[in-house]
């Protein structure tokens, strides 16, 4: 059974680019063996990131990650079981934030500021759903 994950923590230290470029091969080398696939999201500090794969796989990874003390304030913003992967071509993705126009932030929140604290699930997913289709990702497929 496959599942899709979405969840925002607040890094717990400062975190450059050098470390997040460590952390997306870690998440490209590991997560293709477990069948987990999904999209990453990074800024001031907040990191949001979709999962997909099947149950357990998924299931096994977040509580890793809620465990990880690199990351505090973990909140599951959305579970569900699906037909199919949305981010199926990305062991995992990332969002190009250069290209981020911010009208696509207005659409969904308040400010053109990514703060998935303070929208619903469905709006952060919404947002996901779009970057994907303005090709806002890079990163390597598959």
């Amino acid at each position: 059974m496959l599942v899709r994950l979405m969840y925002a923590s607040r890094a717990s230290a400062s975190i450059d680019q050098e470390e997040l470029q460590s952390l997306l091969r870690q998440c490209k080398s590991a997560n293709p063996r477990q069948g987990v696939t999904g999209v990453l999201c990074f800024s001031s500090g907040i990191f949001m990131q979709v999962l997909e794969g099947g149950r357990m796989a998924v299931n096994q990874l977040y509580n890793k990650i809620v465990s990880d003390p690199r990351h505090t304030d973990v909140v599951l913003l959305d579970y569900a079981e699906i037909r199919e992967r949305r981010f199926a071509g990305w062991s995992m993705g990332q969002v190009n934030l250069q290209r981020l126009n911010p009208a696509i932030l207005l659409k969904y929140s308040e400010t053109a500021t990514l703060d998935p604290y303070a929208v619903s699930g469905q709006a952060s997913m919404a947002l996901f759903e779009e970057l994907v289709a303005t090709a806002s990702i890079m990163g390597e497929r598959g």
